[in-house]
């Protein structure tokens, strides 16, 4: 992402896809995914719904900027699972994207290339049963200002379509607005000229 780019791809709904190969089965399952946090509890969930499947192997790619990702052969060869789902998440250009795939062995070995080949392909049949979707870049601001001012913040937070996430209005008032990214310097410069208004950054979302 340059710095101009404030869009990214990513899905909007989770999806599955699958192949077979020689008798073993690939279920790929993909998932909308907002932090680190739930990568384990979605493993974990796959895992008691597939008790007898015998790898659950597994990509992830976060954040906008796409530069936190993640990968797990879950006990294949070194290569052969979380890397080529990784590589087909940077194919498709998603980002915020779990992929686990979970395989049924069926008694014939597929080599490195089968197995390269397996992997990828699951990947590609639950991405493409994704709607993908493009998301713009935003930063929340904690905004603060007293109750005479409200008017003019209003009116820049209508004019500039900006999102309210949460507001509080009393004596100080306080508005926590989510921007979109190439639209900060703009509106940070607008409620500089606000008397007693103060901004603070919480979050790239």
């Amino acid at each position: 992402m340059n710095l101009f780019d404030d869009t990214y791809k990513t899905i909007a709904n989770p999806a599955e896809g699958m192949f077979k190969d020689k008798g073993s089965k690939f279920i790929a399952y993909a998932y909308p995914l907002r932090s680190e946090a739930s990568v384990k509890e979605l493993v974990a969930s796959l895992k008691s719904q597939h008790p007898k499947a015998r790898h659950h192997c597994w990509a992830y790619r976060l954040t906008p900027d796409r530069s936190v990702y993640r990968i797990n052969d879950d006990g294949e060869p070194s290569g052969t699972a979380g890397r080529p789902m990784l590589n087909t998440l940077l194919s498709y250009d998603v980002t915020n994207v779990l992929v686990v795939v979970v395989r049924y062995f069926g008694g014939t070995l597929l080599g490195v290339p089968g197995l390269i080949n397996a992997y990828k392909t699951a990947t590609q049949v639950a991405l493409d049963a994704a709607a993908i979707v493009e998301q713009m870049v935003k930063d929340i601001y904690r905004v603060s200002f007293g109750y005479e001012q409200m008017n003019e913040v209003m009116r820049i937070v209508k004019e500039e379509d900006i999102g309210v996430l949460r507001q509080d209005f009393d004596n100080r008032c306080t508005m926590e607005l989510e921007i979109r990214q190439r639209l900060v310097e703009k509106v940070l410069g607008r409620l500089e000229k606000i008397d007693h208004a103060t901004a603070v950054y919480l979050a790239t979302v």
